[in-house]
């Protein structure tokens, strides 16, 4: 046993040296974990089975299920170890997961040797005969351990057959018996296996805890290493802490020397991120001279035009969270020029631009990847995004042909800009007009905005206004209007207190959107051209329309099936009921007395 490998906290180091005194040992094995304590990432699971081990409430099987290089096999030999755990001095009598030290079989443990502790790859041991094999040898007591374990990795590769052959034995092994299951498939385990297991999910690290953990292994190895090249490990990892040791290790052969950004930039074929936002910044900017020569430019520095847009669509990514949450832009994995770049950009840039400009990356990367020219067909969705950004909405002709009596835009015959036939130009900007103005007016005027009220009340004057006197006129111009979803939710979350026009009093369901009074109230005013007001009552109110229509279906049918002829037909064929009522409108002769319709009556 190596002296290394008592050090508390240090994790899983037996030996920096291979058997022999010759070769190197990778750091993802160097740095293994070697308990609970030195896992990152995985508090909830680790309190769970402290809280078992405490209460004894022990369970014969765990499966444990993530991405690649989360620490599934390695949790699963920890887990071994302290079920197992013992010391010399015969202190310790039951599982726990305080180990601070090697205990009498954690050294054969850990290095997969221990005969007790059976590690088997389901991926090449999966048919029934290996199956089998457990079954049988698992009825003999443990040799010298406390209780025998079987590990399975990648336990999803079991045949069908296998999986039945050891539905039996999981559910009820013997008392010294464990099942430790590992997989990155989870859906492909049987419910069967599932149902008799507890199951831990371990997550993805934080990029943030990646940093922290890069940086205590490069302390420890004396590496010198810039925090920036420790973020883009972190970030190419994707969670995946064998993944970040991996990449750190390449990057310190790759960088022979003090591990700087720029080299792992290089080693990963990915572009500068300061430069990424710059050329971020020339594309909203609609400066498509500058965009193209810095793609040029990176590309010509060896970054892969599908790294470039994926790297665009990140940061459009993050500036989309930033201005949805703004302490998203508090990553430390981020350099402080993303993050107060990225704060600009979210308070300047609408939903709609940055919506738009990564459903286009989404789909230029695949565009990309996929063209046998790919520098021609990354600069071409550059050309389409920029473009696309001049572009006004259906909407913003309208508003501005009402607002400025312009025609809309129409392309010119050199397939670059557009042409008008008015002096305001329609152009849609890429940044957020003042609320009140029109979209061409923010596009070519730094004029403030005009006062909403007045707005409101100039549009009151100019446009044409719609009465609506009952909830039923109402229900009937969301119909109009093609607002099914309105209409919906007018029939079956709304109760009517009081509709008068431009005020509308209302109780509402529980399963009402949250959002249905405003919206309500924000399409009324678009709808009629006037101020409406909606308000929620504490009146119980009307039942909802959907209620009446099926009291009044009800009624109908009640009164079919109290037809004496209806009842000679039921009676006449046993077992037959009324599942629904219709009537033919050729039959009628009038219209019913309340005005409703013949189907109605």
């Amino acid at each position: 046993m190596s002296e290394a490998a008592n050090i508390p906290g240090r994790g899983l180091d037996l030996g920096d040296t291979p058997a022999g005194g010759t070769g190197y040992r990778v750091l993802a094995r160097k740095y293994r974990p070697a308990s609970f304590d030195d896992l990152i990432g995985q508090d909830a699971m680790v309190r769970t089975i402290s809280n078992a081990f405490e209460s004894g409430r022990i369970p014969q099987a765990w499966i444990l299920t993530g991405v690649r290089g989360v620490g599934k096999t390695t949790t699963a030999r920890i887990l071994a170890r302290a079920l197992n755990y013992e010391l010399p001095d015969g202190s310790v009598t039951a599982p726990t997961i305080a180990m601070p030290k090697m205990g009498v079989h954690c050294q054969a443990i850990v290095e997969s040797r221990h005969i007790d502790v059976l590690e088997m790859d389901a991926a090449s041991h999966n048919s029934v005969e290996d199956v089998r094999q457990i079954n049988d040898a698992i009825r003999y007591a443990p040799v010298s351990a406390r209780y025998k374990v079987y590990i399975l990795d990648e336990v999803h590769m079991l045949s069908g057959a296998a999986f039945n052959a050891l539905l039996k034995t999981l559910e009820e092994p013997p008392p010294h018996a464990k099942f430790i299951f590992a997989t990155t498939e989870i859906r492909k385990v049987p419910v069967t296996v599932l149902s008799r297991c507890q199951r831990f999910d371990l997550r993805r690290v934080d990029a943030a805890l990646l940093v922290k953990h890069l940086e205590g292994i490069a302390a420890k190895e004396n590496i010198d290493v810039e925090p920036a090249a420790l973020a883009l490990i972190a970030r190419a990892a994707e969670g995946s802490v064998r993944d970040s040791l991996s990449l750190f290790d390449q990057g310190i052969a790759h960088a022979a020397g003090p591990v700087r950004a720029e080299d792992v930039r290089q080693m990963l074929g990915l572009a500068d991120r300061v430069r990424v936002v710059d050329l971020f910044e020339a594309l909203m900017k609609g400066d498509m001279p500058a965009a193209l020569n810095e793609l040029r430019e990176q590309y010509d520095i060896g970054a892969d035009p599908a790294a470039i847009l994926s790297d665009l669509a990140e940061f459009t990514h993050f500036v989309t969270r930033v201005k949805v949450v703004p302490s998203v832009a508090d990553d430390v994995s981020l350099s402080e020029a993303e993050r107060k770049r990225g704060r600009a950009f979210a308070a300047q840039l609408s939903m709609r631009v940055l919506s738009r400009t990564w459903q286009m990356l989404l789909k230029g990367v695949g565009e990309v990847q996929a063209s046998g020219r790919p520098v021609a067909a990354a600069e071409m969705v550059l050309v389409r995004i920029a473009y696309a950004a001049d572009l006004p909405t259906p909407d913003e002709v309208v508003r501005s042909l009402s607002e400025t009596g312009a025609t809309p835009a129409r392309p010119t015959g050199n397939g670059g800009g557009t042409s008008t036939q008015s002096a305001a130009p329609m152009m849609a900007p890429r940044y957020d007009a003042p609320r009140g103005s029109s979209r061409s007016q923010a596009a070519v005027s730094p004029r403030p905005a005009e006062d909403p009220v007045a707005a409101l009340n100039a549009q009151d004057s100019a446009a044409p206004t719609l009465s609506i006197d009952s909830f039923e006129e109402l229900i009937a111009l969301a119909t109009e209007k093609r607002d099914i979803t309105m209409k919906m939710a007018l029939e079956r979350d709304v109760r009517l207190v009081r509709c008068e026009d431009g005020q509308l009093e209302i109780a509402v369901e529980t399963s009402a959107p949250k959002t249905l009074v405003h919206d309500l109230q924000r399409k009324l005013i678009a709808w009629t051209g006037k101020r409406w007001i909606v308000v929620v009552s504490k009146e119980q109110g009307a039942p909802t329309m959907r209620a009446q229509m099926d009291a009044r279906q009800a009624e109908i049918e009640l009164g079919v099936q109290s037809d004496p002829l209806v009842q000679a037909v039921l009676n006449r064929f046993p077992g037959a009921k009324i599942v629904g009522v219709t009537q033919n409108v050729s039959e009628v002769t009038e219209a019913p007395p309340d005005g409703g319709s013949a189907e109605e009556d």
